[in-house]
């Protein structure tokens, strides 16, 4: 089976960053489950919370650090690469969450990944039905990984702005 092509970029300073392994099988689970091409490329770049502050506050107007972002790529007008994106992981911020909704760091890290992947790959959680269908998929998709339910009431209670991943 074809594995995605993934860019790992670490941009600080970090002994518990997910291996390129795990990466890879994390967006091909949500590249299969999406019947997506499972050649895709990517960029997933770990950064601090300065990085992550500075493009959340540029690109979506929040000035704070936060989760994952993610910057899907546009084939040009008759150009077809198999480009899928960028995510940017906020290390500190997912360190956080992990220890605040007492998640193993790899099943969080985990569902930042296939819940960016699924941004680059089209959804949005804007409007109510946009999310259910998106945490619905991140749910499918992170259980064939062996992952429980990130949205499950006991790690929504620790969250401290929203249930749902910023990106």
């Amino acid at each position: 089976m074809s594995r995605p092509l993934i860019d790992r970029q670490v941009a600080l300073e970090a002994n518990d960053l997910p291996s390129q392994a795990d990466l890879e099988q994390w967006v091909a689970a949500a590249l299969h489950r999406q019947a997506a091409s499972p050649d895709q490329e990517l960029t997933i770049r770990f950064v601090g919370d300065a990085e992550s502050q500075a493009l959340n506050r540029d690109y979506r107007a929040k000035d704070k650090p936060t989760n994952v972002l993610s910057f899907p790529f546009e084939n040009p007008p008759g150009i077809d690469l198999p480009l899928l994106g960028d995510l940017v992981v906020c290390h500190p911020v997912v360190v956080r969450e992990a220890a605040e909704q007492e998640k193993s760091l790899s099943a969080h890290y985990a569902h930042m990944v296939v819940h960016g992947t699924l941004h680059l790959l089209g959804h949005d959680h804007l409007e109510e039905i946009e999310a259910e269908t998106m945490e619905a998929l991140e749910r499918e998709i992170l259980a064939s990984l062996g992952i429980d339910d990130p949205y499950a009431p006991s790690s929504r209670d620790s969250d401290t702005e929203d249930e749902r991943a910023d990106a």
